[in-house]
């Protein structure tokens, strides 16, 4: 299989996993919505950032490590799946003992037990780590989808059990719980990789030469990404934290699941041709243009539909998450873009440059925590979008400088995505204007057909590349499916 074959083949089953998991889990969210306050949501978005940080530090880099190394052996994922569940263990058995704590400092007594219940996700995870790399170094995504959508499909349905049944918060508790014991039951069912006794500590001291960089930049991302949760929660109301999260969960159906893809797919694939410039900066290239082109699609439309999107889907009550999801959408707009350019500096090698420049990215986020806290949470989303571009820069200056794609062509490659999306934005945006919400259900339906007009009438007149690939892409996927 060629390089572009394997790379559209894990995009493909990649997409799929994140689009369907995305779907299910959103239109769940939707159901729990209207069952349930925005408080409830807003006390589980109080826990996010401890679960997150302890997440990230169980990982601890060893994943892209794995994925990295060319020949691994059976003791080397031995020890990365022993060194993952001891220190999930010790990270779940610190936030037991430290969840009354969290629940003073919040001001909310209930917290002390959900995070006991939520916390112990971190030790059901620590089992799948090792598998889900291994399944991601083969670029088998397929069966991660398949897993993926099963866990999904049965932890929503148990929680909006719950929630008919009363069972408030709780059903948000359990729905995490049940999803992440699915996920690691059917890794360990249909993977078939099974750990030996075996620690190697020269194994252990390769990959956390290259995973602790990545493991203390993943740690100060995570932290800075969930502390607005963190900062809400505290200095605001559990009803506000209740409105960001919604408005940031719409925001993730488009903007994560692609991030999620491009760090999951074009980290192998890219690894695998790290000693071949030319093919390196070709198929880096081409994958910018094409992922760019999908989310500023999907971003700029959903903030110019966000009031109809709100309105039809979630109800009126959540009308205050409508200008939060529109500052969120262009912030978001460039993560997937910065995925990209941090996975070159590892598919190099340098882990220690992407630690270097996650910590001075974070220190400028700081100003935008304390505007946030005294001018409130508009402003620092605004804040936000500003702290996005700055990092963009930053990223791209140094994994351009590497392959010989700098800054300006980057953003020459970039126009004309960010251009007809422009123009199909403003469009829906102007029929949302004219209609007024008057009846929100069609003026959706509406904007959502003018918009795909739009970006597929512009795309064949201009003969735009990334536009014909796609849908090339697309059409070859669904002549499979009917074969199949």
């Amino acid at each position: 299989m060629t390089i572009k074959q394997k790379t559209i083949s894990g995009l493909k089953w990649s997409f799929a996993d994140n689009i369907a998991n995305q779907i299910i889990q959103f239109v769940v969210g939707i159901i729990l919505a209207r069952l349930l306050s925005p408080k409830e949501f807003g006390l589980i978005g109080m826990l996010t950032i401890f679960v997150a940080i302890s997440q990230s530090l169980i990982d601890s880099g060893f994943s892209q490590a794995l994925i990295r190394k060319q020949d691994c052996s059976r003791e080397d994922y031995s020890t990365v799946f022993f060194f993952n569940i001891t220190v999930a263990i010790c990270l779940y058995l610190l936030l037991f003992f430290c969840s009354r704590f969290i629940g003073i400092f919040y001001n909310e007594p209930i917290l002390s037990l959900l995070i006991k219940v939520v916390g112990f996700s971190l030790v059901i995870n620590s089992l799948s780590v090792v598998q889900r790399a291994i399944l991601s170094k083969n670029i088998n995504f397929k069966l991660q989808t398949k897993i993926s959508i099963i866990s999904s499909c049965t932890s929503g349905a148990i929680a909006i059990w719950m929630a008919f049944s009363g069972w408030g918060v709780w059903s948000l508790v359990w729905k995490t719980i049940v999803q992440n014991f699915m996920n690691s039951t059917l890794l360990w069912i249909w993977n078939g990789w099974r750990p030996v006794l075996i620690f190697n500590r020269n194994s252990f001291r390769e990959m956390f030469g290259f995973g602790s960089k990545l493991m203390v930049s993943g740690l100060i991302n995570t932290a800075f990404i969930n502390i607005y949760y963190l900062v809400i929660g505290k200095y605001y109301s559990a009803v506000d934290l209740g409105f960001y999260t919604r408005a940031d969960q719409f925001r993730k159906l488009p903007s994560q699941s692609i991030d999620t893809v491009i760090q999951r797919v074009s980290y192998p694939v890219l690894a695998s041709i790290q000693n071949d410039p030319i093919r390196l900066k070709r198929g880096y290239k081409n994958l910018i243009k094409n992922v760019m082109f999908i989310t500023f699609i999907l971003m700029i439309g959903m903030a110019a539909a966000s009031e109809s999107l709100v309105i039809t889907l979630i109800g009126e009550q959540w009308r205050p998450v409508i200008p939060l999801l529109q500052l969120l959408c262009f912030g978001g707009m460039l993560y997937p873009l910065q995925a990209l350019n941090l996975n070159m500096l590892n598919v190099k090698g340098r882990s220690d440059l992407f630690l270097k420049l996650e910590v001075i990215k974070k220190i400028l986020v700081i100003p935008t925590i304390i505007i946030g806290v005294f001018w409130g949470i508009k402003i620092m989303i605004a804040g936000m979008i500003f702290n996005s571009i700055i990092a963009y820069f930053i990223n791209s200056y140094w994994s351009g400088k590497m392959i010989n794609y700098p800054i300006t062509e980057q953003l020459t490659d970039l126009v004309p995505s960010f251009s007809i999306a422009s123009v199909m934005g403003i469009c829906i945006w102007l029929v949302g204007f004219l209609l007024s919400s008057q009846h929100p259900e069609l003026e959706l339906a509406i904007q959502i057909f003018l918009g795909g007009l739009i970006v597929v009438s512009i795309g064949h007149i201009f003969k735009y590349e990334a536009y014909i690939e796609i849908r090339q892409i697309l059409f070859n996927s669904l002549i499979s499916l009917k074969k199949s």
